[in-house]
């Protein structure tokens, strides 16, 4: 497959005026904006569905207004889609696949905590996707795809990871691809000893990009400290993980919650665009907590002690450093790119009708490292690669 471009088709404003007569018809029933409700002044916007399957409260950050706005609605469309998909599902098992001749992945790693992966026999509901590297159709299970949580012990471990949107399928692929290399490289990251996590911190000013250095001058005028770190894995696309937190008399203290730091990651073939989805999804998730709307955060988590590995993140020296302006590859070239670093299969599954005025696919990487999840299966090989070459 070869992408067309990096860039959105049209500008947020324009895709928001697109989609904004379909909401209620997705049971979209109000956007806000919870910016101020926060002194940072990042962008971030909700989008509520009350009656969803999944999570009610879709969130959205940017640039600006009208970037957070439409990313808001764009990930509640996302997700009820996925909560009941329009495709059509064939009900076969691994046997009678192969006796049909029919190319299929079992996605063995995703399956949920307490099941065990499909035997030969075993039915199950399959649907299907595009292989992005010989273009092939190739069926995947329904429950690794589906987002609905009032489905009973499902067999696949549900997640919005990969889960993407976009004007044309094409723009929800890249999203939905850079989704599972962030969450790869962050993976990759973490297993990382702590001395070699902390020498990736580096100066968002080597960025020289005006978005970035007036996020980072809204952070410090607030009061709060922002730490950058450079994750990119082996896959050679750009991938940062920004952390946001209290001053340094705060940090010194170490008397911080869980919710006192927060997190946020980007990846993007522009180093730029990485760093700045990194840091406005870290200022996103800090609204998270403040607004308390999300329903999938809970009273506990503003109980929980800081874990000690984000202490030392946020304790960690800025290197200064110049990021190229130029993309490791282009948008022709990114299937390759991954597909020669050993990142497939990857496969495509189209969730949203075709004419709708926009694209929801969901992206399979099962070579690619998960983020936490109830998994049958924590880790992949590349992270059991890693974690022998440390020791």
């Amino acid at each position: 497959m070869r992408l067309q471009s990096f860039d959105r088709q049209c500008t947020a404003a324009e895709t928001f005026d697109r989609v904004a007569p379909l909401l209620a018809g997705y049971g979209i029933t109000r956007v806000a904006r919870h910016t101020a409700l926060d002194r940072i002044g990042i962008p971030v916007w909700c989008a509520y569905t009350p009656n969803a399957r999944s999570i009610v409260v879709a969130q959205g950050k940017g640039a600006t207004d009208a970037d957070a706005r439409t990313s808001a609605v764009m990930e509640a469309l996302e997700r009820a889609i996925a909560c009941d998909p329009p495709v059509a599902a064939t009900r076969a098992s691994m046997a009678d696949l192969t006796r049909r001749g029919r190319a299929f992945h079992a996605l063995p790693g995703l399956v949920a905590s307490g099941h065990d992966p499909l035997s030969a026999d075993d039915e199950t509901d399959w649907v299907e996707g595009r292989d992005l590297v010989s273009g092939e159709t190739i069926l995947v299970p329904w429950q690794a795809v589906v987002l609905d949580r009032t489905i009973h012990d499902s067999r696949y471990w549900q997640s919005s990871d990969g889960l993407a949107s976009g004007n044309t399928p094409e723009e929800a692929i890249l999203h939905g691809l850079m989704e599972r290399v962030e969450r790869d490289a962050h993976t990759l990251w973490q297993l990382r000893p702590q001395a070699a996590r902390q020498a990736c911190c580096v100066a968002p000013s080597g960025f020289d990009d005006p978005a970035i250095l007036d996020a980072e001058r809204r952070i410090g005028d607030a009061g709060l400290t922002l730490r950058l770190f450079d994750v990119t894995s082996d896959l050679g696309l750009p991938c940062f993980a920004a952390f946001l937190g209290p001053d340094a008399a705060r940090l010194a203290g170490k008397r911080l919650r869980h919710v006192d730091v927060t997190l946020g990651c980007g990846a993007h073939p522009l180093p730029r665009q990485a760093a700045l989805r990194a840091i406005t999804e870290c200022a996103q998730s800090r609204l998270t907590y403040i607004s308390g709307a999300r329903d999938d955060v809970f009273p506990a988590d503003y109980d929980r002690p800081l874990a000690e590995s984000i202490w030392h993140a946020m304790m960690a020296a800025p290197v200064a450093r110049t990021f190229a302006e130029q993309p490791a590859c282009t948008p022709e070239t990114l299937i390759d790119h991954l597909h020669e670093r050993r990142a497939g299969p990857m496969i495509a599954v189209r969730l949203s009708p075709p004419e709708r005025p926009f694209a929801v696919v969901k992206v399979l990487a099962p070579a690619l490292e998960n983020p936490e999840g109830k998994r049958r299966q924590r880790y992949g090989t590349r992270a059991l690669r890693q974690a022998l070459v440390q020791g």
